[in-house]
């Protein structure tokens, strides 16, 4: 790990990125052009007090999995990733920019779409990134390790899971999930890492295995769904998928379905903005 040369690349492309570029106002106050520590901070989800100590060359080897966040929160590009890793001693895994961390184009995305809830998903389900607007909607699904990195694991194992959505559409969005997950293995014909999860989850979820024996396959482009959101309460969503052309990383889209979700979004975003200005951040450090 080379420390101090981490600690200048990090320091170097924070400054580089204007406020506005992450959907940061910029405010008449402002005496720095690039973002604060905690402004990274915030976008990666991890302590200022973290990134003050990796700007200063003072902190442990970081993760792999808070490399990730700090690319992510950082936009760097896929050559930019690959240096952040090896500086911080780490070799970046064959096939990572396409399996395991967000493209740098669709991130990009993510920012020019501001105030519209979006993320970067893998074809397996397993989310990369997401805008503030999606943290706010959702909560933060990018700090999952092993199988619970996957929705339709999470779906199938964790009751919490489903509690978020309307129990009336759970039976639909089970549905969806392994026909979308069918699809995926079908285009992944070899791959053993997929066909094992598909076996742990048969082996975990009796009502996974029932819908995977049934052979439903149909790729998931649109859809609607209903939220149960613990500060402004149902939420009518509809969802978009754009695909990369390698199918590898999809990016999915929410918009309000009708006027009394557009408004409870709003109200979101509002409460959001307002937790940030004071301060109310707190993410814990990963």
């Amino acid at each position: 790990m080379e420390r101090d040369q981490l600690a200048d690349f990090l320091r170097r492309r924070r400054g580089a990125i204007r406020p506005a570029e992450v959907g940061i106002a910029e405010g008449p106050r402002r005496r720095t052009a690039g973002l604060r520590r905690e402004e990274v901070a915030m976008l990666a989800g991890m302590s200022v007090d973290y990134v003050v100590r990796l700007e200063q060359g003072r902190s442990s080897q970081p993760s792999p999995q808070l490399l990730g966040a700090l690319a992510r929160a950082l936009r760097l590009t896929d050559d930019e990733r690959d240096h952040l890793f090896h500086l911080a001693g780490h070799q970046p895994a064959p096939g990572e920019s396409v399996a395991g961390l967000a493209r740098a184009g669709l991130v990009r995305m993510l920012d020019l779409l501001g105030d519209t809830p979006a993320m970067v998903v893998s074809d397996l389900g397993e989310v990369l990134a997401q805008n503030r607007m999606s943290l706010l909607l959702a909560g933060d699904h990018t700090g999952f390790s092993g199988d619970r990195r996957y929705l339709v694991y999470r779906w199938f194992t964790d009751p919490a899971v489903r509690a978020a959505g309307a129990p009336e559409e759970g039976e639909h969005q089970a549905r969806q999930l392994v026909a979308d997950l069918r699809a995926a293995v079908g285009r992944r014909s070899g791959d053993h890492a997929v066909a094992r999860l598909v076996g742990r989850l048969r082996a975990a979820s009796p009502d996974f295995d029932r819908l995977w024996s049934e052979h439903e396959v149909a790729v998931r482009r649109a859809d609607r769904k209903t939220l149960l959101n613990p500060r402004v309460g149902r939420l009518v969503m509809d969802c978009e998928t754009l695909v990369t052309p390698d199918h590898g990383q999809l990016l999915l889209v929410l918009t309000p379905a009708d006027a009394e979700t557009r408004e409870r979004l709003d109200l979101l975003r509002v409460l959001g903005v307002e937790e940030f200005t004071t301060g109310g951040s707190g993410t814990p450090e990963r």
